[in-house]
């Protein structure tokens, strides 16, 4: 499948003529991403995952188009009565096709910011068995050889040991980054230079992607 990365966590994912985006959010070029895609997969509530003015747009403009997202995000956008039939609540644990792409939810907790920040749902999805996003939270698939992981390199929840001990738990051959545009040209090539070098130990390839960057998966 061919795998297109937008401006911080959204990704874009075509194979056969069809197309899943994942997390189109405020930080990332939504409308662009959204173009003809027959499913969205939606990890969590926070507006760097989900420009709802946008999603909502593609939904009513594209009667092909379905959402899955946590009950959070979806109820309320259930509440358009034009679209709320295509739009479904996601679970961890659970199995289900999307635009002709096999799904499998983990997780369920966004990852802790702050005693004093609630914590919101989170679900991770792996993609056709090989492209696994886990949204805000560093979940491991358990019993699940990822292929292809989408590492959030940088949040306000995270630090450096913590995205390195992901890749290593994971230990997928590719990894490329998401949840990056709260970092500066340095600070990126300081986490990218850790993630790169201890990865490359534990058999996990890292490459970076540019906005628009495209890779074959």
């Amino acid at each position: 499948m061919l795998l297109t990365k937008y401006t911080h966590a959204c990704v874009r994912l075509e194979k056969d003529g069809n197309v899943l985006v994942i997390d189109p959010g405020t930080f990332s070029e939504s409308g662009e991403a959204l173009a003809d895609a027959q499913a969205v997969l939606i990890t969590h509530e926070h507006n760097d995952h989900i420009d709802r003015p946008a999603l909502l747009s593609a939904l009513r403009n594209n009667p092909g188009l379905e959402v899955h997202a946590p009950e959070g995000v979806a109820g309320t956008l259930r509440e358009d009565n034009e679209v709320a039939a295509r739009v479904h609540t996601a679970e961890p644990g659970v199995d289900f096709e999307a635009a002709g792409f096999s799904v499998r939810t983990f997780g369920g907790q966004h990852a802790v910011i702050h005693a004093q920040i609630p914590v919101v749902a989170n679900i991770g999805y792996l993609v056709d068995e090989n492209v696994f996003h886990p949204g805000d939270s560093f979940v491991v698939p358990d019993g699940i050889d990822v292929k292809t992981l989408l590492v959030p390199i940088h949040a306000p929840w995270s630090k450096v040991g913590e995205v390195i001990d992901f890749v290593i738990s994971v230990r997928a051959p590719r990894a490329f980054p998401v949840h990056d545009a709260l970092l500066n040209e340095s600070g990126r090539g300081i986490v990218e230079g850790h993630v790169t070098r201890i990865g490359a130990r534990y058999g996990t390839r890292y490459e970076r992607l540019a906005p628009r960057d495209s890779v074959e998966v």
